[in-house]
């Protein structure tokens, strides 16, 4: 009798992975990250230095946020994330469905992201339908994990069923968060249009336009 062989999983990112970065979404965060912290009394001169000092030592500056000031990260998601014209910019993506269904993984999102964005986007695409689930940050969580540490991709593989680290397939836009993965032993793909050089001695897979997967990972597909 065959045994079985344990099916491999592609973990995607969404923001600026699925969809290209110039749709100018990260910048429209941006701006309404810092509207919330002048609106809980970040000053004018220093709100953009502070929450970008909590994205880079706590990952999001959302986490920042709830650490230090006390904010209602509900409020946080509804004004910020749930403000965001997501399906005036996002539209279906043909050929990124094509591609998702063409692979011959498990498909699974991975995002720091709240559940309700995540959504959102998936469904602008296209292709939320597409994914066996999603894992994501809840804001409302005390200290959520957020990607890159290793209890965020942890909780990826405990909610996506899987234990085994060669399994995993992982794209992303972020060399850290890609770096993270590789360590664990993954295999990552790097996203971005521009090129890296952080990280160039393990990151050995870069495409610009997550549509190239399957020129980098070939064996993947049909």
């Amino acid at each position: 009798m065959d045994s079985v062989q344990p099916e491999r999983i592609f973990f995607f990112d969404i923001d600026n992975c699925l969809y290209a970065p110039d749709l100018d979404i990260a910048r429209m965060m941006k701006q309404r990250i810092y509207a919330y912290g002048r609106k809980i009394g970040l000053d004018e001169a220093s709100v953009v230095k502070t929450c970008a000092s909590y994205y880079r030592n706590y990952g999001l500056s959302v986490r920042g946020l709830v650490m230090h000031h006390q904010i209602d990260p509900v409020e946080f998601d509804e004004e910020v994330d749930g403000s965001l014209p997501l399906e005036d910019i996002i539209k279906p993506d043909v050929e990124l469905r094509a591609m998702l269904e063409s692979i011959k993984t498990r498909r699974w999102a991975f995002t720091n992201a709240g559940n309700n964005h995540a959504r959102r986007v998936l469904k602008c695409l296209g292709i939320a339908d597409l994914f066996e689930g999603i894992t994501f940050c809840d804001y409302s969580e005390p200290d959520f994990p957020c990607k890159p540490e290793r209890e965020a991709y942890d909780r990826a593989m405990c909610e996506a069923g899987v234990d085994d680290a060669q399994l995993c397939y992982f794209a992303d836009d972020s060399a850290q968060n890609v770096e993270a993965a590789l360590c664990l032993g993954w295999t990552a793909v790097l996203v971005s249009p521009a090129i890296h050089t952080m990280g160039a001695d393990k990151i050995h897979l870069q495409i610009q336009s997550i549509h190239q997967l399957p020129e980098v990972l070939p064996q993947l597909f049909n």
